[in-house]
Formats: C-alpha cells, structure tokens, sequence
C-alpha cells in the first residue's frame, strides 16, 4: 500500500512527467489487471492535472470525478477516504463539501521523499476499488 500522507506532511516539488508515467503505469495495470473500466487523475503538489487517462467503457462523469478526488487528496494531503467516512459519520466532513472537496474514496496523496508531490485520483467503479487502483499507482514511486 502506498505511503500514508499525514496531514501535516510538507510539500514538496510538483511531481514530474516521469514519475507520473510510473504512477499512471501502474495504476492502469492495476485497473486492468481487475478489468476495471477507470479514469486516472494524477494532480501535481499544486493541485494542478498533470496527467488524465480514461480507460475503454467507463462512464462520461468519471474523468472529472477522479480529477476532482485528486485535487482534494493533494489540496487536504490526506486520501479522500477521510472525508467519506466524516461525511458517513455525520461529522465534521460536512464542511468540507462547501469548499468542493470530493468526499468520495478514491483520493491519494503521492508521497515521494517524505513529502506530497502530488496525488491521483480514480472514478468508475466502486469507491473501494477506485482507491485501490489509485493505492497500486501512489505506490510506484517514493
């Protein structure tokens, strides 16, 4: 499983071509290893798309779903599996829907050197699934 990012971790430089190809490779073997029809965001440590892949027979919504889960996994440097379950919990993640955060799972943080670099985020089948896919990709590199 890839590395946790607490939400205390620093920042650090923005993720590089490079190392996202190693994130999107990854992901996407993990996604067809299950055949699993996703779309793939990788996000740098600014919250900006790096990269976008929609894979055969996945929903038109996804692309932006998973682009929206890796904007708030690098903007919150947590996975959005937190905010679900606060949100599940009737708690204090129902703040963070008045600032378009994504509440879904499917969010991860990309931790390289001790710090985010940047994340990805996964849309198009279960939450549970998606994070997995974005688990298998976050943990290419680091």
């Amino acid at each position: 499983m890839a590395q946790q990012a607490p939400p205390n971790t620093p920042y650090g430089a923005p993720i590089d071509m490079a190392a996202a190809k190693k994130v999107m490779a990854a992901a996407e073997a993990e996604a067809a290893a299950n055949n699993w029809g996703v779309a793939i965001a990788i996000v740098d440590s600014g919250a900006n798309l790096v990269m976008l892949h929609r894979l055969d027979n996945v929903q038109l919504s996804a692309p932006r779903i998973a682009e929206a889960k890796a904007r708030t996994a690098a903007e919150f440097r947590r996975p959005t599996k937190v905010f679900e379950d606060a949100v599940a919990g009737g708690g204090v993640g129902l703040r963070v829907l008045t600032f378009g955060a994504s509440v879904a799972e499917g969010g991860v943080p990309i931790v390289a050197g001790g710090k985010v670099v940047g994340a990805i985020g996964v849309s198009g089948v279960q939450s549970h699934q998606d994070a997995q896919v974005a688990h298998a990709g976050a943990g290419a590199i680091g």
